[in-house]
């Protein structure tokens, strides 16, 4: 079993980023956006078109991949840090606390 933190994700995919030349200041950050709209779709085209569900689950980490290194990007260009654990869980017990099916329109 994996015991792997956001943080440390986040740590692996800058890691990545820097190892292997992708685009790594301010101006990418807009790109590394764009690039999780695309990865998320290509998920979702997976899924549409019945392909083996680690193939759809590969193209969700994809997203995660760019989601972490756009946080870790602003981190480097902005000189601040963030928990990505923390606001995770912050988040998560938020969304907790909120109405049952919250969001979506009630019928």
């Amino acid at each position: 079993m994996c015991n792997l933190s956001f943080n440390e994700a986040k740590r692996m995919v800058r890691e990545l980023v820097e190892a292997k030349g992708f685009p790594n200041d301010e101006p990418a950050l807009t790109q590394k956006l764009l690039w999780a709209f695309v990865e998320l779709g290509e998920a979702a085209d997976a899924y549409k078109k019945g392909m083996d569900w680690l193939k759809v689950c590969e193209e969700l980490i994809d997203t995660i991949f760019y989601i972490l290194d756009f946080i870790g990007l602003v981190e480097k260009t902005q000189g601040i840090e963030i928990d990505v654990d923390r606001l995770f869980i912050d988040k998560w017990r938020m969304n907790m606390e909120r109405p049952r099916r919250y969001g979506q329109v009630r019928g």
